[in-house]
Parts: structure tokens; sequence; C-alpha cells
């Protein structure tokens, strides 16, 4: 697979650039009405008037599971949450692992996870969306082999706020996704409405077989969130997934791939959520960022500008 991307990489970036440098070259809208976001940590994402200008309207936010406990993680929370309301952008917020020193592998019960879930409904009420697990099946993530317990934090929250839209889990589309999901789908109680996505593999790889998997292995009535995707500019995580070129204009390819290709494969892809807006320091491990860090836009931000326009323009 790794010689056979590598051999494709000069002709994909041959017609990225002949599409990157013709003059008002429009992007084909996608087939389906997907609504865009955009996830990122920083809250002063929402007062750029790039942003702004856009007219995006929701953002994800992940959040440690027991961030409250933390002052200084609600004190981000807070901070994050009063600007993406002042701006009038509806959050998603994405349950993680902790984030509190030495508990990064912790666990909670799922009583113990219902106990925070309502701590924070308690404190931020108008939130109304939520996903209940954070790339649950990296194996990074103590939930790799924990479906099952997930499945009970699912349960959990559904139960505290039956009117919010709450998704199953975000899974990364990686070998051990479907089996991690059909695991996950014989614990839950119900079947699920929602799912997440980080089609990080098929966007940059070019392809659409992860995208296909996950809509295979969830049910027909049910609506795939991709909720953390873009194209790669740069990783220096140490991350072992590799077989695609990292630079602005393969970003900006990506971009195209998943918005005129994957998002068209289903009218169940409902959403999309780009991460990131900016890149904060130009040595971010991860940076898949719309902006730079000096503050330039990106090829990839025309690319959804364009995408946004056109969906828009339906409405």
């Amino acid at each position: 697979m790794r010689a056979l991307v590598l051999a494709l990489r000069p002709v994909v970036l041959a017609v990225a650039v002949a599409a990157l440098s013709a003059a008002g070259a429009a992007i084909a809208p996608p087939a389906s009405a997907v609504t865009v976001g955009i996830g990122d940590q920083k809250p002063a994402t929402f007062s750029d008037p790039r942003f702004t200008a856009l007219g995006i309207h929701y953002s994800r936010y992940t959040v440690g599971w027991d961030a409250l406990t933390s002052d200084w993680q609600t004190a981000e929370l807070v901070a994050w949450l009063d600007q993406a309301r002042s701006a009038h952008v509806d959050p998603l917020i994405s349950f993680g692992h902790s984030r509190t020193p030495g508990e990064r592998r912790t666990l909670p019960s799922p009583e113990r996870f219902r106990y925070e879930f309502r701590r924070f409904r308690a404190m931020f009420p108008w939130v109304k969306t939520f996903a209940t697990w954070n790339e649950a099946n990296l194996c990074g993530e103590p939930t790799c082999n924990r479906p099952e317990l997930v499945a009970g934090y699912y349960n959990a929250i559904r139960s505290e706020c039956p009117s919010c839209k709450i998704l199953a889990a975000e899974v990364l589309d990686m070998p051990n996704m479907t089996s991690w999901v059909k695991r996950f789908r014989r614990k839950a109680r119900v079947e699920p409405k929602y799912w997440g996505l980080h089609n990080y593999l098929d966007v940059n790889r070019i392809r659409d077989v992860g995208t296909r998997r996950m809509l295979k292995a969830t049910p027909p009535r049910s609506f795939i969130w991709l909720t953390e995707t873009g194209g790669i500019v740069a990783r220096r995580n140490r991350s072992t997934t590799a077989g695609f070129a990292e630079s602005t204009v393969h970003a900006a390819v990506a971009t195209r791939w998943l918005f005129d290709r994957l998002v068209p494969l289903s009218g169940r892809i409902q959403r999309v959520y780009l991460y990131h807006w900016s890149s904060s320091t130009g040595h971010d491990t991860w940076d898949s960022a719309l902006v730079n860090s000096l503050g330039k836009a990106r090829p990839a931000l025309a690319v959804v500008k364009r995408v946004v326009t056109a969906q828009n323009a339906k409405r």
C-alpha cells in the first residue's frame, strides 16, 4: 500500500497544482446537503473575521471526562464556551481521556461518568450536543479495548439528557473500527442515532475505504458526523500512520477529496467538522489548520469557503 501511495503522489500533486492555480476554479458542491463546522480548542477562532465571514455556526471542543474537577480545565472550558455563545456558535462537546496529571489512563465507572456529565449539564444547560468519547478505538486511548464500557457511558448520558443529540462515540477509520463498533452496539440499550467518524486515513490517502466501512457498520437510519477531519500539513507526533504527503498543497487536495467524493457517498453524512482553524506556533505536533501561525490563509481555506458558499446558497 505504501509503495502504491508513494507512486501516486506525483500525479496527485500535479493535479492539485493545476486545480489550485486555475483562477476562480470552482469546486463541485457535495451531492447531499452537509453542515460544516470547525474543531479548534482556541476561543480566538470565533473572533477571526475570516471565520465570521464564512457564516459557520458549529464548532467542536474536546474535554476530559473529569474536567470540572480541575480549576484550570474549567476555566479553559468556560472561556471557550463563552466565546462560542457570543459568536452564536453551537458547540459539540466531545468527552475523552483525563487531562489531570497522572490520570490519563484512568477510566471512570458509568456511574461516575454520569455524575460528571450531570455536573456539566448543571453548569452549561444550554449545551445540547455531545460525543461520548473522542477516538475511542485508538489504542493510545484507554478505551481501545473497552467498547462495552464506552457504551455504558453512552447509556448514562443518554438517560440524563434524552432531548440532547448524543453521538455514540467518535472512532478513527482504522482496521479495528468495525469490530469496535459492533461490540459497542451490542452493549448499547438502544441503537444510537448519531456516530462520529475521524476519517483522516481516507481523506489523506485519497480513498474511501474507511468511510464506506463505517456506513456499513452502523444502522442505515443513523447519521454519521465527520467530527474531526482535514488535510494534513505536518505531523510531528511520532504517528505510525504514514503513506501520504504532508504539505499545504496536499491538504487542499485532501480537503477537495473530502467534499467532492467522501461527503456525497451517503445522505447519512450530515456534518463535517474540519480540524483545525489555526496553527498556534508553526511547530504543532499535528497541523491540519486552515490558517498558519502567522495568520495567513492556506489553500484549503479557499476550498472550504467555496463549499460553505455553495451550501449556504441552497438554504
